[in-house]
């Protein structure tokens, strides 16, 4: 048994050890705590701010331009006006850069402020308001103002903060379980509980995880905010999700609180592989990403900085890169990135050469194919994922356009043509078809879209082949059971400059403002776009002036009834009433001149529109010796110099051909059901990929490859391999 003298000697060196590691956790909390604070304090309000904020506010400490009586979802909660006002005060009054500093006046009225809110504690009938805006404008504040609030006021306010917990509604795994984790972790610093706070910085480090097929990251790196699958990457996985354990994991690095490598790794690749890929040039706003906040008035600007920073500061791994997206974001640096990609966790495929970016949106059984108008924005928003193709070269192109835009011809869409959109609450649909998807072997790719409209039964197989300076648009079987015409819009964008056109043998000329119905076709240019047609062409064109409101989007009050007028470039395809076997074949060439395109040099890079039908969609491009084949069931097509590619199975293939060679293969399988595809090409080939296997045939001259294709949570990506012909 141990001497009492050695017992009580151990007994004191426990506690020595629980006192000094008592005293560096406080250390390291309150360099926390200083991290957080200085972070609310990088953006000083202007004497103009301020003082705005003082005529507004009244003997009681309300403001005079707050409606407090309406708390319903779609007032929108004008009340977090006024706790964020409190916060601005309170940063205007801690610092030394202020007129405002220590300004006896500006306290009485931040505190004559709190004291109306605590009074009423304003409860929005939208969970958010009360489990994020209200606590953390009211927890900033504590931390800003420390002990020079009242104690019952502090008191007063900590029951509001305290809606933000972890049991709380909106504390769902991803998006704002972080956000709302952060709120506690900034209240238990202000309260100082280190023991809870060690407990919530673990909830969020274990945050940033795949959760595919759930709430969360998915595997290509897209973000599905609910269990609906839709499109949230740029919405709740950017700012409430990645950018808040960025945040977090700034505030705790160096300290041992600190969160692993690994995650923060996994934070940056979802960034650059998800985000990034998902913003045009990775800078701005990729309007095919949005949902229901399309219907928002926006700034047209790059995105912030301070997240990269933020990355930057607790990682090196893929440093170079972000430091490119850095640079492009600060204006010190262009564009120079080439990349193709699928989300096939989100039937959205993108496509950046350095100068232009576009996109296609889609949905399947898969995944629903929009947002819900949670609140009130977004009732026009039905027809958003029926193959959108948006095209952007300088990323303003569609920037608030929405007011005046004619939702039945989004761009790159079929729709039918009716008196008006259905109604809000039927926005959301499930999808119909499983063959929804796409090729790419990174830099090049196919979409293919075997399209059922959730609205109106609109049929069509639905087709993009993406090369370089160019892309080709297949539209066959489009097909309506109502007595009503039928779109296939090409492009709907503001107009910026003169429209001209080239029919037939004649000289390209400038159209006149209007609402056009034209035939034979050659070439449409507009804004340094050009459209080109295989063989002419009967085209609808709009070049004139639009009108609508800003409340036309909404069924959230106080929004804007001022008319919007914008001029609007629309080029669409008139399939008429009733439509049947209708179809489309058009050329988009970004980024050209207007004398290339209509000399036809532009379009004349070895383009072969190798088929367009019920059964197959196939392009190719000689230039580039690319070959892109959307199998819709079993078929065979001749490439060139006689190559034949048959396929036991429906999917899709891309195919590199050199010197008369297939080099390259890249296959996938939209609906994915199957395990392997199965291709015969003329030509004794071989292949030391492991996931391909190359059988015997009857003929000689023929080999047949058996593909295994990706499973699981990789289900409808790409698989690629090299072959070699046999001497």
């Amino acid at each position: 048994m141990l001497h009492p003298k050695y017992l009580r000697i151990l007994i004191g060196l426990w506690f020595t050890l629980l006192f000094h590691t008592a005293l560096a956790n406080d250390g390291e909390l309150e360099i926390i705590k200083t991290r957080i604070i200085q972070e609310l304090m990088k953006d000083i309000p202007s004497q103009e701010e301020i003082q705005s904020i003082l005529e507004r506010i009244q003997d009681d400490g309300s403001f005079e331009d707050i409606n407090y009586e309406d708390l319903s979802r779609t007032a929108g909660f004008p009340h977090r006006r006024h706790t964020a006002d409190l916060v601005t005060m309170a940063k205007a009054y801690k610092s030394k850069e202020s007129s405002f500093y220590q300004n006896s006046d500006l306290l009485e009225n931040i505190i004559k402020g709190l004291e109306f809110w605590v009074a009423n504690d304003f409860v929005g009938d939208n969970w958010h308001n009360n489990q994020i805006s209200t606590p953390t404008n009211l927890v900033n504040l504590m931390l800003l103002m420390g002990d020079e609030l009242p104690n019952a006021l502090v008191e007063g306010a900590q029951p509001m903060i305290g809606r933000a917990h972890m049991n709380a509604s909106g504390a769902r795994p991803s998006g704002d379980r972080i956000v709302i984790a952060g709120i506690l972790a900034k209240n238990l610093l202000f309260n100082d509980d280190n023991e809870q706070f060690d407990e919530i910085i673990k909830i969020i480090a274990g945050e940033v995880k795949f959760s595919t097929g759930e709430r969360g990251m998915q595997h290509d790196y897209s973000f599905h905010h609910r269990h609906d699958r839709v499109n949230n990457t740029t919405s709740y996985g950017y700012g409430k999700y990645a950018n808040a354990f960025g945040e977090w994991s700034y505030y705790v690095a160096n300290t041992s609180y600190a969160f692993d490598k690994e995650s923060i790794n996994q934070l940056v690749d979802y960034y650059l592989d998800g985000i990034y890929k998902q913003l045009v040039y990775g800078i701005y706003e990729d309007i095919s990403v949005k949902n229901r906040s399309i219907a928002n008035k926006t700034t047209f600007q790059p995105k912030g900085t301070d997240e990269i920073h933020k990355l930057l500061a607790s990682t090196d791994y893929r440093s170079e890169e972000l430091k490119e997206i850095l640079a492009l974001r600060e204006g010190i640096a262009k564009p120079s990135k080439s990349f193709a990609k699928f989300f096939w966790q989100t039937e959205h495929f993108v496509v950046q050469r350095p100068n232009y970016y576009t996109t296609v949106r889609m949905y399947s059984t898969r995944n629903r194919n929009m947002e819900v108008p949670y609140n009130g924005p977004g009732i026009t928003t039905h027809h958003r994922a029926d193959g959108t193709n948006y095209l952007f070269l300088k990323g303003d192109e569609y920037h608030d356009i929405w007011p005046v835009y004619d939702w039945q011809k989004i761009s790159g869409t079929t729709i039918l043509q009716k008196p008006q959109l259905h109604g809000p609450d039927e926005i959301q649909v499930d999808g119909l078809t499983d063959f929804v998807g796409a090729v790419t072997d990174g830099m090049y790719g196919a979409v293919a879209f075997d399209f059922i409209s959730g609205h109106d039964s609109i049929q069509a197989k639905k087709s993009w082949f993406f090369f370089d300076d160019i892309y080709v648009c297949l539209g066959i079987d489009i097909k309506a059971k109502q007595n009503l015409p039928v779109a296939s819009t090409i492009n709907q964008v503001l107009m910026n400059g003169d429209v001209q056109i080239a029919m037939g043998n004649r000289k390209p000329s400038k159209l006149e403002k209007g609402d056009h119905s034209l035939k034979g076709v050659n070439y449409v240019y507009h804004d340094r776009i050009g459209y080109a047609f295989p063989e002419p062409t009967a085209i609808r064109l709009s070049n004139q002036e639009e009108q609508g409101r800003w409340s036309d989007l909404t069924l959230q009050k106080n929004i804007s009834k001022e008319l919007i007028k914008e001029e609007v470039f629309t080029l669409w395809f008139d399939h008429g009433k009733q439509a049947e076997n209708g179809s489309y074949a058009y050329m988009v060439l970004p980024d050209t001149d207007a004398d290339l395109l209509f000399s036809g040099k532009a379009s004349d890079q070895g383009i072969s529109i190798l088929d367009n039908n019920g059964n197959m969609q196939a392009v190719g491009h000689r230039e580039l010796g690319l070959y892109q084949v959307i199998f819709y069931e079993a078929g065979e097509i001749t490439l060139e110099n006689g190559i034949k590619v048959a396929s036991k199975h429906p999917g899709m293939a891309q195919l590199e051909v050199k010197e008369g060679k297939v080099t390259e293969i890249h296959v996938s399988d939209p609906s994915r059901k199957q395990s392997s595809l199965t291709l015969t090409l003329s030509g004794q080939y071989s292949s030391k990929h492991s996931k391909v296997s190359i059988n015997p045939t009857m003929n000689k001259n023929q080999s047949e490859l058996s593909i295994e294709l990706p499973q699981g949570v990789y289900a409808g990506s790409s698989v690629g391999f090299k072959v070699e012909m046999k001497p």
